[in-house]
């Protein structure tokens, strides 16, 4: 099966991200399949989770040589405003569909190339795993069970070696009031109005973060809030009114640091840290980096402006780079991948993996 028809086969099967969208199906199926189809090609399979299981596979090495962890994503977001999305349609050497550039293709990709290996010294190892879109459960769950010496991640990166990308702080804050009749300002204090001095707070902190220092490759910091809920009924004064919004950080912040920020700014209100991912940061001048660099004709490497799973792998000790195809789409309603950039990724990963683990 070429890496064009099992990138397709991925992308008719259903796999959003259930905590993301109620009702999404999740990894069940798609996990299945693709076990299925690694013991199918010789690979050793362990299925790590049952409601959302993620896959590890295994071309054994015979010993003695460095391992390397190929890493991509099953699940998906949401459909929505979509025209047949589960309907994978090759037009001009694109492939269309739900999850064809995020990152099923990349899968499909890293899976053939495990397949095509020769055996080496060093293991190669793919893990296609749950809820990256989320809270990462798979990834994390895989790292209970296996390490590497180096690992690629094979998140969208128009071919292109990325080695830094930003992390994020998830969090709320909290301003409390008194309810009462709307007729009876004596009593009450508006929860609602209060959140307003803190709205304007953080809109300054952004326009001084991205005025501030920039990493040279993940670029500045910034922080927007993302939703309010407070009230309880048109003719009370609200009691609650809580804001929850996003900071993402650059290497060398940390969430201790993020928080301490919030607080500042947040006055008497309640600030709560809710969820928190570090950055990515791989030294340029690691030899893992110079490889796949020279092998991929990429040798000028970037940052991501999105987080991946990478920080994970990353912050377990595995050095880590960025690297997988050209495409459009990801989490828009019209998504794409280039057919040719997947065979590009097949390729480099091929010869990684031949120089690296030999």
């Amino acid at each position: 099966m070429s890496v064009a028809e099992l990138a397709a086969r991925l992308v008719e099967i259903e796999s959003i991200n259930p905590a993301l969208v109620p009702g999404g199906s999740g990894e069940r199926q798609i996990a299945g399949f693709v076990a299925a189809w690694c013991e199918e090609h010789g690979l050793e399979v362990e299925v790590v989770g049952e409601e959302r299981p993620s896959v590890i596979a295994w071309k054994r090495g015979t010993g003695g040589g460095r391992s390397l962890l190929l890493n991509g994503h099953l699940d998906t977001v949401g459909v929505a405003g979509m025209d047949e999305p589960f309907l994978p349609r090759l037009d001009g050497g694109r492939l269309h569909g739900r999850g064809s550039y995020d990152m099923k293709g990349a899968v499909a990709a890293i899976l053939v190339a495990a397949a095509d290996a020769p055996t080496l010294r060093g293991d190669l190892i793919v893990t296609a795993v749950a809820d990256e879109e989320l809270a990462s459960i798979g990834t994390e769950a895989v790292l209970e069970r296996v390490t590497a010496d180096a690992a690629i991640v094979v998140e969208p990166t128009e071919l292109r070696v990325a080695v830094a990308h930003r992390g994020f702080v998830g969090f709320e804050i909290e301003t409390t009031g008194v309810a009462a009749h709307g007729s009876r300002p004596d009593l009450g204090v508006d929860a609602i109005a209060k959140i307003g001095p803190v709205l304007v707070a953080l809109e300054e902190l952004g326009e001084r973060l991205l005025a501030g220092p920039r990493h040279p490759l993940a670029g500045a910091a910034s922080v927007h809030a993302s939703l309010i809920e407070g009230g309880q009924e048109l003719s009370s004064f609200p009691a609650r009114c809580v804001l929850t919004g996003e900071r993402r950080t650059i290497p060398g912040e940390t969430v201790s640091g993020v928080e301490a920020e919030l607080r500042a700014i947040a006055g008497d209100a309640a600030v709560r840290v809710i969820a928190s991912r570090e950055p990515l940061e791989t030294s340029v001048d690691h030899p893992f980096v110079e490889l796949v660099g020279r092998l991929s004709g990429s040798p000028e490497v970037v940052g991501a402006p999105f987080w991946t799973d990478a920080a994970l792998l990353a912050a377990a000790g595995i050095p880590t780079i960025l690297y997988g195809p050209a495409g459009e789409g990801a989490h828009a309603v019209v998504e794409w991948v280039d057919l040719a950039s997947l065979e590009r990724v097949r390729e480099v990963v091929l010869g990684v993996a031949a120089e690296w683990c030999a």
